[in-house]
């Protein structure tokens, strides 16, 4: 047998599966495994997959435990061929053992070794049995005692099915479970909205109580819908083991009054279960109604703390009395961002985060929907608005002269005008989308959400006519809204179609469809701008949901420019021992997801309005409309309009698009020549299309930019080497010239020619598929069987079409 004329493939069929199976990983490893899906690419209307990541082998001390990487070459490669690319992989992998092999033996790189050792030789027989791999992954992670050992290696929960842990949630679980194992007792795990943060919370769960480590866990969130589906989701498999701590409420006198189960004594059945839920509110209150107090210090083993930046970052936050009350158990803090200012820090409290997958990350792994982003500049928010002399409110008051930008507006002075334009611009949007995607608007507060309810009713009273949930406040002081709200997250029900919240939807909302996201509020917390953005990210490609858009009124998206959007938080919080740390920033949440007076901010020369405090959006006074002023009769018109591109790092695009897509395409061509060669040597030039666009070339906008009648091989050759364009019809001109068909006989000359007219109209995509043949004109001429035959068969008739592609290009202006 001839090594070096077999394929990749079959070198691992026939060497590299014998040897693993013979050293004892039969069942043991998967092979061409993608440990990522490849970003979705958007351009226009339409979605593509870039490359997703495979390795050829992943090795598994047990399910989800993957100890080694093995990557293949064929046997015209060396041994060690395949090595960088596995060392890349094992490292975003968190793997210890590297392999390489053509099929002669395998090269080994020992990531835990120093010095000579770490790469050697092997022979095919001589490959590492799982014992001895094992050790090395205990090396890797300093796995020490016997118990490490053991909860190191207990299994994970599966309930049958294929599925499997993504590779950041197996990371994300394991450092987790092995960090406990060596008795830290603090754990900060930061990972981005729509990652599945409840799942790994499971795995961990599930781990670490089944290996009988801890035994007592309570998981605790900030909200009821997060809590309900927790409890529905991935934490059903605990079934009766699991319960929900809840207050009590009593009626006392005629009076209903919220009591603990410690004035009613706690029963020993509440104390049988061994995973209990918990809301934070639910947890706390007034003296004597705590319901945590029912409870020993040492309950607990084990707290998992979800959404943890909510309130236990702050140190004299009443969430944080429960931490601390439980100080013993060991703590696990989840949240997609990191509170990191001067006076509150997550990092401070749980420590460094032992994993971190950001956004970008997710995104770029095709996990996460990409975002693009329109803005819309109005008039009065960026010039600013005087009123006129002697200008009276509504309720016939003088309105204070001064000028009043966008801080103002919907906070301080609501212009009705601008409401309106707001729900006609976003409407149109929609109108030319569709209009019934699931779309959020945040809002300033609620008093605007209700306004913009409103004003989004009239924009589309057809279709609220038919259904008047088809728009809907969904906030905390609306319980209809807020029954709604489920509704709303569902994909298989279609109404509400349009939110409009201030704060109860900014976290906890898995809207797994939304594909909308309404900027019309004031967001300088880059906390509060990644839980927003956060609803959007899910993908459902069931329904469609790939990608999703910001419709941004404020210029908020000005934060994506932030380093903090997507960087390792900063902790900046620097303190003395014995210092008292008071109060969080006015514009940040509080400690208790209280916003006070929505985050203004009082100056000198303004006094501070009654203090309003929401908890979920929930007014807990009303003095809110009264120091509102509200106008009428203002000229408000859209100033500009802008759709920002983001580029392959998903940065926004600043240079040119023309500009822009010059430097990617001399980053993969350095001259004309090399793109000629790589042109003309495709045999489909969709091929080349779809790796200039994974390698984030904006083609379709960069050809709307440029001109649409040009071809684009011209068009990058005008714009990345200075060439003079041809349009497509000047293309298929010059080929008619020179009666280049005669070689063809009548019928299949005439297949050619209505080819050559289709890329005149269309470009070379799409005379490239045998679907080409199925539409007008070329029907007409019999089947796409039929019209092959006329070639002599499928191998001659596709040789016909590069022949005339080559023909196309053979012209260089």
């Amino acid at each position: 047998m001839d090594k070096r004329s077999l394929s990749e493939r079959d070198i691992c069929t026939k060497f590299i599966t014998p040897a693993l199976e013979k050293a004892g990983w039969k069942d043991k490893f998967l092979e061409e495994v993608s440990f990522t899906d490849g970003r979705i690419r958007v351009v226009g209307k339409m979605t593509s997959r870039g490359k997703s990541k495979r390795a050829d082998y992943i090795l598994y001390y047990k399910p989800n435990i993957p100890v080694a990487i093995v990557e293949a070459k064929d046997n015209k490669h060396t041994m060690s061929a395949g090595l960088q690319q596995a060392l890349e992989y094992a490292q975003i992998l968190d793997i210890p053992c590297v392999f390489s092999s053509n099929g002669d033996g395998f090269i080994f790189h020992d990531r835990t070794a120093t010095g000579e050792d770490i790469e050697q030789e092997l022979t095919l027989e001589n490959f590492p049995t799982p014992t001895q791999l094992w050790d090395r992954y205990k090396t890797y992670k300093v796995i020490e005692s016997t118990e490490e050992d053991i909860i190191a290696q207990q299994e994970y929960y599966s309930d049958g099915s294929d599925r499997r842990p993504r590779y950041y949630q197996q990371i994300a679980v394991n450092r987790t479970v092995e960090a406990i194992a060596k008795d830290q007792n603090r754990v900060l795990l930061v990972m981005a909205t729509g990652t599945g943060k409840t799942y790994t919370a499971f795995q961990i769960i599930y781990r670490l109580w089944k290996s009988g480590r801890k035994k007592r866990i309570l998981f605790l969130a900030d909200r009821n819908a997060l809590i309900d589906q927790t409890r529905r989701g991935d934490f059903k498999h605990f079934r009766d083991k699991m319960t929900i701590i809840r207050k009590r409420v009593v009626d006392v006198g005629g009076k209903e009054e919220l009591v603990s189960s410690r004035r009613r004594g706690i029963s020993a059945t509440d104390k049988a279960y061994e995973i209990f839920l918990g809301l934070y509110q639910g947890l706390t209150g007034s003296e004597g109604i705590d319901a945590y107090k029912d409870f020993s210090p040492d309950f607990f083993d084990l707290i998992v703390v979800d959404e943890c930046h909510r309130g236990s970052a702050a140190d004299d936050s009443s969430w944080r009395a429960i931490l601390d009350y439980f100080k013993g158990a060991t703590q696990v803090g989840l949240t997609a961002t990191p509170r990191e200012t001067d006076t509150v820090s997550n990092s401070e409290y749980f420590g460094d985060p032992i994993y971190t997958y950001s956004l970008l990350q997710g995104i770029e792994d095709g996990f996460l929907a990409p975002y693009r982003v329109v803005r819309v500049g109005l008039n009065i928010d960026l010039e600013g608005w005087r009123p006129p002399k002697g200008k009276l409110d509504k309720k016939g008051k003088p309105v204070e002269d001064r000028i009043y930008n966008r801080a103002d507006f919907d906070r301080n002075i609501v212009v009705e005008e601008r409401r309106k334009l707001v729900a006609e611009k976003i409407t149109e949007y929609l109108k030319g989308q569709n209009r019934f995607m699931k779309t959020i608007v945040f809002c300033v507060d609620i008093e605007h959400a209700d306004g913009m309810r409103s004003a989004l009713a009239k924009q589309n009273a057809d279709l609220v006519k038919q259904n008047y949930k088809y728009v809907m406040k969904i906030t905390g002081d609306d319980e209809e809204g807020k029954r709604e709200l489920d509704n709303f997250i569902n994909p298989e029900e279609r109404y509400p179609v349009i939110a409009t919240t201030s704060k109860l939807m900014t976290t906890g909302v898995d809207a797994q469809t939304c594909q909308l996201i309404v900027l019309d509020t004031n967001i300088q917390s880059m906390t509060e701008f990644k839980q927003i953005i956060g609803r959007g990210t899910r993908i459902n490609e069931e329904f469609g949901k790939l990608y999703f858009t910001i419709l941004d009124f404020r210029n908020v998206t000005d934060l994506f420019a932030d380093p903090a959007f997507d960087g390792d938080p900063v902790r900046i919080k620097v303190a003395a021992e014995d210092e008292s740390i008071a109060t969080v920033e006015a514009e940040e949440e509080n400690d208790e997801g209280l916003v006070d007076d929505q985050g203004d901010k009082p100056t000198d020369d303004k006094p501070k309005p009654p203090k309003i405090r929401y908890i979920d959006d929930t007014p807990l006074s009303t003095a809110n409309d009264d120091r509102k002023v509200y106008v009428n009769g203002v000229d408000v018109s859209v100033l500009n309009s802008l759709e920002l591109t983001f580029d392959n790092d998903g940065k926004p695009v600043l240079v040119g698009l023309k500009d822009f897509t010059r430097d990617k395409v001399r980053e993969k061509f350095r001259s004309m020549t090399d793109f000629l060669t790589y042109w003309n040597a495709a045999d489909r030039k969709e091929v080349v299309v779809r790796e200039l666009t994974e390698q984030g070339v904006l083609l379709d906008d960069f050809i709307n930019a440029v001109d649409r009648n040009a071809d684009l091989f011209d068009l990058i050759c005008h714009v990345a080497f200075d060439q003079k364009p041809l349009t497509r019809k000047e293309r298929a001109n010059e080929v008619k010239k020179r009666n280049y068909f005669g070689k063809y006989g009548d019928k299949a000359r005439a297949v050619l020619e209505s080819l050559l007219d289709k890329y005149a109209d269309e470009g070379v995509v799409n005379i490239e598929t045998l679907d080409v043949l199925k539409v007008q004109p070329l029907n007409r001429y019999g089947s796409a069987v039929e019209i092959v035959k006329l070639f002599g068969g499928k191998p001659q008739y596709l040789q016909a079409v590069r022949d005339l592609e080559s023909e196309i290009y053979s012209t260089v202006a």
